[in-house]
């Protein structure tokens, strides 16, 4: 009998044969297009009834749902459509579960029939609107959250919510003016502007950054795309980590999971004139070409022979999408020099590797005594290549340096680490604890596994502290999870981690593109089919981890975590796994104790939170438009915060200094300005105020007489 994992294999491997014969019998018809969009929309449809770890019932009550999400989705603000436009569109409310399932797609079309036509009509009302003064002494006041907003009922109610809208962010730009020139008051060549000019330099200012989005949208929020948000409207109703991916996003993925990516080797920016290039990467495309040069502008970029796409309008992060592509592929660049003229440029991407973006660490002294610090963004793994990067073994280096320093106890940042892979947290774990269970993962049928490190002994026994906070997800939650099961370390950090306990895995659509990865024509969807549970039986899903030691954390009152999302996963428990838990001798409980009873008695921490709670109210609350109110809860704003960044700061700055076997890497880097980053990195550190607490608990730990920190 075929394993639930073979079977998932074999029904996609004969689903994507059906897609592929699909496709190829409309090559030579009119309808190409169409008939791809209609495939992927019912494989993705197949695959979520039959593959998605919980599906819901794809009928009229999931299409009023996904009716509902598309159309917010494509104008969050509620400025675009008008009421009108939904009554007419409620015709497809019921229908999109039957396109889902194989009727001819007429939503999606309809609304993206009204989105073109409402679109140049705001672009027509914001530059009408910002061609006039505002009147900043005037009550009134303006809703920024669009959940508590209808769909304006009548043209004029649209004109003036986009109006108030673009009112606030102008007064935003007009107090930060009449604050600069207040300071800049008698000062030379300082020139002195009235009221009025500032008003009218401040709805400049928004005029440009609002020409600047539109711009954007029009270049790149093309018919297919917007086909991908309407595919991605429903993925995200069945859960909030099954998406559907346009090859380039695709890519995009592949390359964060990997820290490798084909591209030119330069790094780009952008200001008023475009997107332009700010460094070069010694040995890359751009350089080995002597044709680049800093500043140069971007005015195009084409893929080999095909036509140049004009990135007029474009983010530097939609150019990079373009400019990166496949190991050996030709991309051409038309720059527009700094002596004015134009010139074409060809060149053969090449592997750019993101070491920047993998495991790095530091020494902190406290007193007589050094802490290590180990930072990690990312539970990365490039499996195409050999001898890729593996995050796991990249921990094992730095804890093998940081115990040549002599430290007396580690600490692991995983903050706003979003996860990785699977499989490099179960090696992580290993390092720290001996042979056992690190998660246990249950299939859709209710069958469980359990996943586990299976070497002998670990490479470092002494203390250990584990950072996280709310954007710490998925393989974050399973390593501090185990950690904290085997009661190995302590977890320090906000009130819980993310809460994302699912796993997904990428299923290919279409014809592969190259020989060198799996990526393919059609993109790919990560499909929800699979959930993390901890050793101890509980789900990492929408509860996380909460920390052993919590502290104050500036995103703790933001809507942010899995548990804020309607679509999440509910939380639920297993049988606990049989594992041991860790033998060593180090005080954990009792430093725990007197670390949150310290932290429940520090006058600066209990203020902070206060403040935080403050600040999340104040931001729920309709704005006012009265440059007095404005500016007199600004003062109290900007007060709160200036005395927060005081109250996230210790006392004194720490002693922070890269490993011995680092300094090449940071005083001596070929890549001059990379070494400048890595420094400047080590000096973010030293003020770092949950770091400091961290190691002010390692070295509590440390300091207990029955402590040892002999490898094993």
């Amino acid at each position: 009998m075929k394993s639930r994992k073979g079977l998932l294999i074999l029904a996609v491997a004969l689903f994507g044969g059906l897609f592929f014969a699909f496709r190829n019998k409309w090559l030579g018809g009119t309808d190409v297009s169409a008939a791809q969009r209609q495939q992927l929309l019912s494989t993705v449809g197949y695959l979520l009834e039959k593959q998605h770890y919980s599906p819901k019932d794809i009928n009229d009550a999931f299409s009023k749902q996904v009716f509902q999400k598309y159309l917010e989705d494509l104008d969050p603000d509620k400025t675009m459509f008008l009421k009108a436009d939904i009554d007419s569109l409620k015709k497809y409310e019921l229908r999109i579960d039957d396109e889902i399932h194989g009727a001819p797609i007429e939503f999606e079309p309809a609304v993206s029939a009204v989105y073109d036509k409402r679109i140049e009509q705001v672009v027509s009302l914001y530059k009408d609107i910002l061609s006039k003064p505002f009147d900043f002494n005037t009550n009134e006041t303006v809703v920024l959250d669009a959940d508590k907003l209808q769909y304006a009922a009548s043209e004029a109610e649209r004109k003036d919510r986009l109006r108030k809208q673009l009112k606030f962010h102008t007064l935003e730009r007009y107090v930060d003016l009449l604050d600069l020139r207040e300071k800049n008051k008698g000062q030379k060549d300082f020139v002195v502007k009235s009221d009025a000019e500032l008003e009218k330099e401040a709805r400049t200012k928004i005029l440009k950054y609002m020409d600047k989005r539109y711009d954007r949208l029009r270049a790149t929020f093309t018919e297919n795309q917007r086909f991908s948000a309407f595919i991605n409207a429903i993925t995200g109703l069945m859960d909030p980590h099954t998406d559907y991916m346009p090859p380039t996003e695709k890519r995009s993925f592949d390359e964060q999971m990997s820290g490798r990516f084909y591209g030119i080797g330069a790094q780009l920016g952008q200001d008023d004139y475009g997107i332009k290039i700010v460094s070069i990467q010694t040995g890359g495309a751009a350089w080995k070409s002597g044709e680049i040069a800093v500043n140069d502008v971007i005015i195009k970029v084409a893929q080999g022979s095909a036509e140049p796409v004009d990135v007029t309008g474009y983010e530097t992060t939609d150019a990079v999408k373009l400019i990166r592509g496949n190991k050996g592929t030709e991309v051409r660049l038309t720059l527009k020099k700094t002596d004015g003229t134009v010139k074409v440029v060809t060149m053969i991407r090449d592997e750019i590797v993101l070491d920047e973006t993998y495991v790095r660490s530091a020494v902190i002294g406290e007193g007589k005594d050094k802490i290590g610090y180990i930072y990690l963004p990312d539970f990365y793994a490039d499996f195409e290549k050999e001898n890729g990067p593996r995050c796991s073994e990249d921990v094992a280096r730095e804890v093998k340096k940081l115990k040549a320093e002599n430290v007396k106890g580690i600490i692991i940042d995983v903050r706003s680490n979003g996860g990785g892979y699977l499989y490099e947290v179960v090696q992580m774990v290993g390092l720290f604890v001996n042979q056992g269970p690190v998660v246990q993962v249950r299939e859709r049928d209710g069958r469980s596994s359990v996943l586990s490190d299976r070497e002998q002994g670990a490479i470092y026994d002494g203390p250990l502290a584990v950072m996280v906070n709310e954007l710490s997800a998925s393989a974050s939650e399973i390593f501090a999870a185990a950690i904290q099961d085997y009661k190995r370390g302590i977890i320090i950090g906000s009130s819980s981690t993310y809460g994302k306990g699912t796993v997904q895995k990428p299923i290919p659509f279409g014809n592969r593109i190259d020989p060198y990865s799996g990526r393919t024509e059609l993109g790919a969807m990560k499909l929800t089919f699979q959930k993390f549970y901890r050793v101890n039986g509980g789900s990492t899903q929408l509860k996380g981890v909460t920390p052993d030691v919590i502290l104050p954390d500036t995103y703790e009152y933001l809507k942010i975590r899995e548990k804020d999302n309607p679509a999440a996963l509910p939380w639920d428990e297993i049988p606990k796994a049989v594992y041991q838990l860790w033998k060593g001798d180090l005080p954990y409980a009792s430093v725990i104790n007197r670390e949150n009873d310290r932290i429940k008695q520090n006058a600066s921490l209990t203020l902070l939170n206060s403040n935080l709670i403050w600040l999340s109210k104040v931001t729920d609350e309709p704005a006012s438009l009265n440059l007095e109110k404005y500016r007199q809860l600004q003062k109290q704003i900007r007060t709160t915060v200036m005395q927060n960044n005081t109250l996230l700061k210790p006392s004194a700055d720490m002693v922070v200094s890269a490993l011995q076997d680092d300094k090449a890497k940071f005083y001596n880097n070929a890549d001059t300005a990379k070494g400048l980053r890595y420094q400047d990195w080590l000096k973010s550190l030293k003020s770092d105020l949950y770091i400091s607490e961290s190691v002010r608990t390692m070295v509590e730990v440390a300091s207990a007489p029955q402590v040892h920190t002999a490898a094993k």
